[in-house]
């Protein structure tokens, strides 16, 4: 069949699209241009990672299409990225760009190009079963990525190959130096294009002016200024500018909380202090793979985070949301994050967190006690 590649200009892409080429698929490739640079955003790879993308394609003799999506991710991911931070909350543009870029726009412009099918270099599988697709975990469970797109629904996976989640990080690049593919050695990426090389807060600073405000502990004492609550994160540590105190005990301090209608960020000492846990989250509307929740409640497990281990939970489904409640208490849940669901292998689905039950984790918006669930137990102490 003939297949629309998200050519990025990277190593995971590169070899995703020989292994479309060996299996005997019409393949071509299009490169997205998600964001225009300039000088408050600093310095993109978006040049050189075009060059690396029409490299791949004249090495495997596949025609090279791109296109500039920049006005859609701004107005799909960025402006809500911005928003968001402004609230105080701490969002994934990760999740909404697959969302409303990768397999939204992209998929529009590859059907209009001809495509029966689109395909990525993202670390996860999809298959048929029961009568529906699902999203499935990468057989690599270091690069595993359906956290990322567990926002993607029939639709979408009807429509996409997968091509590394059956194989293992290092055989992708085995295979691009088998290949002579001039990105064979090529660094892998990190964090957001957007923000390229700069400082982040820097970064943000230019779209969301400072706001100075008071640091203060749990217990009401001032203890410092911050330079505006929206740059912060639950758990964050660096950069918080709180020397040593004295009658304190010397261990690191960590956002706990932020009240940004009073513009205050709260923070605690040591890394495993009782104001960063909570037991149970609310969020928002989620987003069922297969179109619907398995049952009103259930049992599965789920991540709060990318990259942290499966946590055990009970799930019950409300009309705007999920109530969810851990086995075992959980650190520095962060508004803003999605919670994404698995049982087993299989990618259920998530939603946005909307509020915990910590201490000054989610001062707005305030947790509502919900009937369905038990109330938290205490929580756990240093």
């Amino acid at each position: 069949m003939k297949v629309m590649l998200g050519i990025s200009g990277g190593v995971d892409s590169s070899v995703a699209a020989l292994l479309l080429q060996q299996a005997g698929h019409d393949v071509e490739g299009l490169f997205m241009q998600n964001w225009e640079e300039d000088d408050r955003s600093g310095p993109c790879t978006t040049d050189a990672d075009r060059k690396d993308a029409v490299a791949v394609c004249g090495r495997l003799a596949i025609p090279f299409h791109a296109r500039n999506f920049a006005a859609a991710y701004w107005d799909g991911v960025f402006t809500h990225f911005l928003a968001e931070y402004r609230a105080g909350r701490t969002p994934n543009p990760d999740v909404l760009c697959n969302r409303e870029i990768k397999f939204k726009t992209f998929l529009d412009e590859a059907h209009a190009l001809g495509a029966e099918k689109i395909a990525t270099g993202h670390y996860a599988r999809v298959d048929f079963h029961d009568g529906h697709y699902r999203l499935l975990r990468a057989v690599d469970d270091t690069k595993d990525q359906s956290y990322f797109l567990h926002a993607l629904g029939q639709q979408q996976l009807a429509a996409t190959l997968f091509p590394l989640g059956a194989i293992e990080k290092s055989r992708v690049r085995e295979l691009a130096r088998e290949a002579a593919l001039p990105t064979h050695a090529k660094k892998d990426s990190t964090g957001i294009c957007f923000i390229g090389e700069r400082d982040f807060r820097s970064f943000l600073a230019q779209y969301l002016p400072a706001r100075p405000g008071e640091i203060r502990t749990p217990d009401g004492e001032l203890i410092g200024e911050h330079q505006g609550v929206m740059y912060y994160t639950l758990g964050q540590r660096n950069g918080l500018g709180i020397g040593g105190r004295h009658g304190a005990s010397g261990e690191a301090w960590y956002v706990v909380g932020k009240d940004v209608p009073a513009n205050v960020l709260y923070v605690a000492q040591g890394g495993e202090n009782r104001w960063l846990f909570s037991q149970r989250l609310q969020t928002e509307a989620p987003n069922w793979v297969a179109g619907r929740a398995p049952s009103a409640e259930f049992r599965c497990t789920a991540r709060t985070r990318y990259r942290q281990s499966d946590q055990g939970c009970l799930v019950s489904v409300r009309d705007d949301g999920l109530d969810i409640r851990f086995d075992e208490p959980q650190r520095a849940v962060t508004p803003g994050q999605s919670v994404v669901l698995y049982d087993g292998e299989v990618c259920l689905g998530g939603a946005v967190i909307a509020a915990t039950d910590a201490p000054y984790g989610s001062l707005l918006p305030t947790f509502d006690p919900s009937p369905t669930l038990p109330a938290r137990e205490q929580q756990p102490r240093v």
